[in-house]
């Protein structure tokens, strides 16, 4: 831990170099002032030599890209002063994390809630009688309900895998199996948007340690989206590769790929896409039904599996997005 030592004279008497690593060195002899440089440390330093209690204080170090925020104790040591610098960084971005989180959320639900309002504040009043518009604004208000429905599921899945991405699952499924169902599944929604969805598999079974139920949940989320937002290019192709080597696992692996021939991404949005909330095109994300939140969870379920996931596009040729689960 960075510690300093003030002396009776009020100069640095010590520092350890953990301390010289966020402040520089030469510190010894200084006043405490030159040495610190922040009304808040000084001013909690002043108030202990003049017979204060000891406290803590709030200390940002703006020497690196990003600033660092330490929480300061001065205490007394006989006639000397001890500062101990304690590194808040990691809990201060949590708690920002945690704020934007319901930031995000209330503003997610209040356009619905808001849309709803109007609506039913409408039917009671100017709309009563008008059967069409009853009748129009009753399909808004189901549209909008389901939205918020999405959503709630969405932020209750969510929690779920958070809380169990520290297990690994210990399940055997069979990947080629899993995959034939979740297509079969979406083929109502391929044949809407006209998109044709093709299994390719090199091998007639493929087993991976993992939880049916959060794989199904995966690749349900990546294939809809390929269908999506990949439409234009009219197919998906879902690709199971033979198991090989991967370094960044540093395991044998299979990876499964979903290519779409769509739009693509540009690549400044790539590296933000499993963020919560983070969409390419908002108004579009939310006409086809997405919540914002399917690839922050996708990126949980594959943390839970010990995999990693991949996001290759360029615009105008199409998204690939692979899973690689270790074997």
């Amino acid at each position: 831990m960075p510690v300093m030592v003030i002396g009776r004279d009020d100069r640095v008497g010590a520092v350890n170099p953990a301390l010289e690593s966020i402040l520089g060195t030469g510190l010894v002899g200084k006043h405490y002032i030159s040495a610190l440089r922040q009304p808040s440390v000084v001013e909690a330093i002043t108030t202990l030599r003049g017979g204060g209690a000891a406290g803590t204080v709030r200390y940002i170090s703006r020497d690196g890209a990003k600033d660092t925020v330490y929480r300061v104790t001065v205490s007394p040591a006989g006639s000397d002063i001890v500062l101990s610098f304690e590194d808040q960084t990691a809990s201060e971005d949590a708690g920002k994390m945690r704020r934007d989180f319901v930031a995000n959320v209330s503003h997610e639900l209040r356009t619905p809630l808001t849309a709803l309002m109007g609506f039913i504040e409408t039917l009671g009043g100017a709309a009563r009688n008008d059967a069409a518009a009853r009748d129009r604004f009753l399909g808004i208000m189901a549209h909008e309900a389901s939205r918020m429905t999405r959503l709630v599921d969405d932020l209750l899945s969510l929690s779920r895998v958070e809380e169990d991405e520290r297990v690994r699952p210990r399940e055997h499924v069979d990947l080629p199996a899993l995959l034939n169902s979740v297509i079969k599944g979406l083929e109502p929604q391929a044949a809407d948007a006209g998109v044709t969805v093709v299994l390719d598999t090199a091998d007639g079974s493929e087993m991976v340690q993992g939880d049916a139920g959060q794989l199904v949940q995966v690749f349900t989320n990546l294939i809809e989206n390929g269908i999506k937002y990949g439409a234009s290019g009219g197919i998906v192709k879902v690709t199971i590769h033979p198991r090989a080597m991967d370094l960044r696992l540093r395991a044998q692996a299979v990876q499964i790929s979903i290519a779409d021939k769509g739009e693509g991404i540009a690549s400044h949005h790539i590296a933000r896409l499993t963020e919560r909330f983070y969409r390419v095109d908002s108004h579009r994300s939310r006409e086809v039904g997405g919540t914002g939140l399917g690839l922050a969870i996708v990126k949980h379920i594959v943390n839970r599996h010990r995999g990693r996931l991949l996001i290759e596009s360029e615009e105008g040729l199409g998204t690939t997005i692979s899973v690689f689960l270790p074997i």
